[in-house]
Parts: C-alpha cells; sequence; structure tokens
C-alpha cells in the first residue's frame, strides 16, 4: 500500500519490489491511496485504486473501499509505504485482525509532531516498522515515534542489470545534447524543498566561476510555485544549467553524465545516489538521511546546507584525472553489487515477511 505510482525514489522501489514479489510466487496487490497520475511508474501488479482525497470523508470513504476489497482478498500481510498509507494499513488492521502489518518509512523527515505522535499512538496496530536508513530508524526512536524493539533496517536495492554502464549509449546521448568535452553533473529529483536545489545553485554558481564550461543537468518534476522561484534562480546561470523536466530515462542520462550531485536537507536513502553510483559515476552529495551508509568511501561527502563545501568538491572532483574518476566508480558500483542490489534485497524483505507473519501467529 502506499500513496500513488507517481514518479518518486520510494514509488519505484515499491514497484520494483512487489514485481519481485509476484515473480517469486506471491500473490501481490499494489492498493494506491490516491488516483491515478498522468506520470507512474509502470507495473505488471494488480492495482486498487481508493482515490481518497485530502478530506476526512474521503479518507473514511477510501478505508471502507479498501476494507471491502480485502475482506475478499484475505491478506497475510499488508506493507504499506510512507506516512499516509501507514496509517491507512493501521487503521484497516483494526477490522482486519487477521493481516499482518508492516509500516515502512522512507525518509528521516515524515513531518512535524503531529505525525510523529500518529505513529507512536498507532504503533500497537503494526507489528514492524522498517526503515531504509539506519539514520531515519535511529530518528524515529528518538522521536520516541516508533521503540526500538520493533524496529528494521532494510536499505533500498539498485538493478544492477537495468543500471549497467555502456559507452555507446554515453556517446549518442552527449551527441544529440550538444555536449562535447564539457563535464556534466547531473542532479536528480523532485523540485521539493528537501533536495535543496538553491543551494546546489548556489555552489555550481561557484563551480562555473572557476570553470565556466562546466555543465549542470537537472531530471525531476517540478512541483508547485517554488519550482518557479528555482528555476529563475537558474536562469541566471544561463545555458550552463539545464531543466530535463520528468524522465524515464535515467540509465542514459547517468552514461551521458560525468558526475553525479546531491544536494538535498534531508533524505532517507536516495535511490538516484545508488543509481549513479551503479552507473559507475563519480558522486558528490550531502552527509543527510542514509547517503554515507550508502556512499561510503566510494564518494565524496559535504555538509548539508553549505554550498561553499558543496562546490569545493565538485570542484575537486572535475580536477582528478579521468583514470581516479573512473577507479572511483567502478568503487561506487562494486559497493552497489556487494550490499545494495534490488535481488538481494528482495531477499531480506521476503526474511522480514516470514518473521512479521511468525511473530503474528
Amino acid at each position: 500500500m502506499l500513496t500513488s505510482l507517481g514518479m518518486g525514489g520510494a514509488e519505484r522501489q515499491v514497484v520494483a519490489l512487489a514485481e519481485r514479489m509476484k515473480a517469486r510466487g506471491h500473490a501481490v496487490v499494489l492498493i494506491l491511496l490516491r488516483e491515478r497520475q498522468p506520470e507512474e511508474w509502470p507495473t505488471t501488479v494488480d492495482l486498487v485504486c481508493l482515490e481518497m482525497r485530502k478530506t476526512p470523508f474521503s479518507f473514511l470513504a477510501g478505508l471502507l473501499r479498501a476494507n471491502r476489497w480485502l475482506r475478499d482478498f484475505q491478506p497475510e500481510l499488508i506493507h504499506s509505504h510512507v506516512f499516509p498509507a501507514n496509517m491507512a494499513s493501521r487503521m484497516l488492521k483494526i477490522s482486519l485482525p487477521a493481516a499482518a502489518v508492516l509500516s515502512t518509512v522512507h525518509n528521516v523527515y515524515e513531518g512535524s509532531w503531529p505525525r510523529m505522535l500518529a505513529y507512536r499512538l498507532t504503533d500497537g496496530l503494526s507489528r514492524r516498522t522498517a526503515f531504509v536508513s539506519q539514520a531515519a530508524a535511529d530518528r524515529f526512536v528518538c522521536l520516541k515515534a516508533v521503540p526500538a524493539r520493533k524496529v528494521s533496517v532494510l536499505t533500498n536495492g539498485i538493478d544492477l542489470a537495468e543500471f549497467a554502464p555502456s559507452a555507446e549509449r554515453r556517446a549518442l546521448l552527449r551527441a544529440r545534447m550538444g555536449v562535447r568535452e564539457e563535464f556534466v553533473w547531473l542532479a536528480a529529483g523532485r523540485i521539493v524543498p528537501a533536495k535543496d536545489f538553491p543551494n546546489l545553485l548556489r555552489a555550481f554558481a561557484q563551480v562555473r566561476g572557476e570553470i565556466p564550461e562546466a555543465r549542470l543537468w537537472i531530471a525531476g518534476e517540478a512541483l508547485g510555485t517554488a519550482s518557479e522561484a528555482i528555476q529563475a534562480q537558474a536562469a541566471e546561470l544561463g545555458a550552463s544549467v539545464r531543466w530535463l523536466g520528468l524522465r524515464r530515462d535515467m540509465p542514459a542520462l547517468l552514461d551521458a553524465a560525468d558526475g553525479f550531485v546531491l544536494a538535498s536537507a534531508w533524505e532517507g536513502m536516495p535511490l538516484a545516489v545508488g543509481e549513479a553510483m551503479a552507473m559507475e559515476k563519480p558522486v558528490v552529495a550531502t552527509d543527510v538521511g542514509g547517503v554515507r551508509e550508502l556512499v561510503g568511501e566510494a564518494g565524496v561527502i559535504v555538509p548539508a546546507k553549505s554550498p561553499e563545501a558543496l562546490a569545493e568538491a565538485m570542484l575537486e572532483m572535475m580536477k582528478r584525472t579521468e583514470e581516479e574518476r573512473r577507479t572511483l566508480g567502478r568503487m561506487a558500483r562494486k559497493r552497489i553489487a556487494a550490499r545494495f542490489s534490488i535481488d538481494a534485497k528482495a531477499d531480506e524483505w521476503e526474511a522480514l515477511y516470514r518473521t512479521v507473519l511468525e511473530s503474528e501467529r
């Protein structure tokens, strides 16, 4: 159960997990709280859409629809993701006592104290709460939203077959984008406060002050009026910043780029960073959420909200030799293969499902 299939990292991870559970012979259905979105991750898994809106009546009506459907489906386990679905699944547990509920948190920040209080008050309705990073788990335990004894940490997984570098694809897309020898940084993510694109743009302005031919591509969906201010900020940097909008060809974009940069103010376990590492790209990222757990020694970590530190790290990476960057990229892919492959993560989730179900009996 999740809010929607919109083009975010958490949604992509849920779809990948559901697809693998279906392939392993489990009966799997994705329940979406909201209406269908114009742009969604594709899936072969069956969908149930509750069409909830942000009103109490609509939420209750959606829960009633879900309850009727689940009584026929008779699930052994309801695995929910992110605050709205986590709360919905816990409410459904009241009328479906035979179903075990497993909640999942995808970020260190899921809202202010009322949401943390809601997690605490409804904790008894969830058998376990899983987190995509240790940093997120530690914060929720510190806030007393979840008791430590009911915490599991299962990091995001990357499809190594999908995210595999291709020299031919790189050459084709760089030619199409009109890039020759320029160093291209790629950033990806919805244009929302968590991603802190103003921090990135201020840092990149400093990078261009020293290396004018540097380029920055930003792939992500613009949400709300705040994105207009960020795009105006980028316009001041001229053609060196290229807004790519919502993209489905991230492997190709990563191939074409020379480095990946994350400037976020807060995160859970950013999927885009793992994908860039799988594509053997050198990574510069802010020290938020589970980024340090993911990157390890295979990239450069800097403090959040410091454009000076971010710019310095980006410049240092650009001044390394091409072979040094390639060595770092190969180290990054090896790290993903060893610790963050999606198939290994599916094994871990399946094991947790068994644990949750056995404890429910």
